[in-house]
């Protein structure tokens, strides 16, 4: 079998209508779209059929949870073997009665469900009351020492990791997934500004946002490919969200290769899977790591 140097990524960064039967026909179409330019794997935003609910505490939004395989999982994977794409389908799932989950689905090439990612850290912030509906991924470790609450899956196309959003953050999650073997770390997001703030910190927002994944892609020679959902979305008794877009893709420089403003779209990028080498050989990080020296990080905090 002749060994794969590039892929076509696809990123669907696009806004919530409040039905999901509509949503999930509007992405279809945008999953079309994408395969149409030559997508080989696509990846949808966070919670991509529903509106971001976590904008307050209110327990008809459990309704919005369904299981993974379930309806929209099942439908998905019809699209991925017709396409012969892959696709990760992130989604708010109920794993059990009061057991729910911010999960994304990875399917593929042909229509097979290879696994569930469930995201590993979740975010306690006004407009974004997380904690309230998600119980984090499970960091089972087994016997060889190996973390399994982060994954990484051999697709037809590529080995790719998926974190979701809030996970974005942190180095140990984006380390972790790499050294597991992704070539693509691929961050499902939704992000957004609160109004009162967007004049004095929205630009400074996007750019912290954009500069720790880029610094993920350099520190682990890997593709980091983000899509985030675009509009604003109100909450009775809050001001709301807008989502601000600026999906992007980076190579393991840490170059953008594609990116998004703050309007709908659909982003195509070819990764020439070859840059993991080349880079990983003049920036051998992995290399030079102190394997010896880390036992610290497992701590909380070590300073006075």
């Amino acid at each position: 079998m002749a060994i794969q140097t590039s892929v076509v990524i696809g990123l669907v960064q696009d806004a919530v209508t409040g039905d999901p039967a509509k949503t999930l026909a509007a992405t279809i179409a945008k999953i079309r779209e994408a395969a149409k330019q030559g997508a080989q794997i696509i990846c949808l935003k966070e919670l991509f059929n529903a509106p971001y609910f976590c904008k307050a505490l209110r327990q008809q939004y459990f309704d919005f949870a369904e299981p993974i395989p379930g309806p929209t999982v099942e439908a998905l994977r019809a699209v991925a073997a017709e396409l012969q794409v892959v696709l990760i389908v992130p989604i708010f799932e109920k794993q059990a009665p009061g057991v729910y989950r911010n999960s994304a689905a990875v399917i593929d090439a042909d229509g097979a469900l290879l696994g569930v990612y469930r995201k590993m850290h979740i975010p306690h912030d006004p407009l974004f009351e997380e904690k309230y509906y998600f119980a984090p991924g499970d960091a089972v470790t087994d016997g060889e020492g190996t973390a399994s609450g982060f994954k990484v899956w051999k697709t037809r196309y590529a080995t790719i990791g998926v974190l979701i959003c809030w996970d974005q953050w942190y180095p140990e999650a984006a380390r972790i997934t790499s050294l597991l073997g992704a070539d693509i770390l691929f961050y499902p997001t939704a992000i957004g500004w609160h109004p009162a703030e967007k004049s004095e910190w929205g630009a400074p927002q996007v750019d912290a946002w954009r500069t720790a994944q880029r610094a993920h892609a350099i520190a682990n020679g890997v593709f980091v490919a983000t899509v985030n959902r675009v509009g604003f979305e109100a909450e009775p008794g809050t001001e709301g969200l807008e989502f601000f877009g600026n999906s992007f893709v980076a190579d393991p420089f840490g170059r953008y290769v594609t990116e998004a403003a703050t309007d709908a779209t659909v982003l195509i990028a070819k990764c020439d899977l070859t840059l993991i080498e080349s880079t990983r050989r003049n920036w051998p990080f992995l290399r030079d790591r102190r394997i010896d020296a880390y036992a610290p990080i497992l701590n909380r905090w070590i300073g006075p």
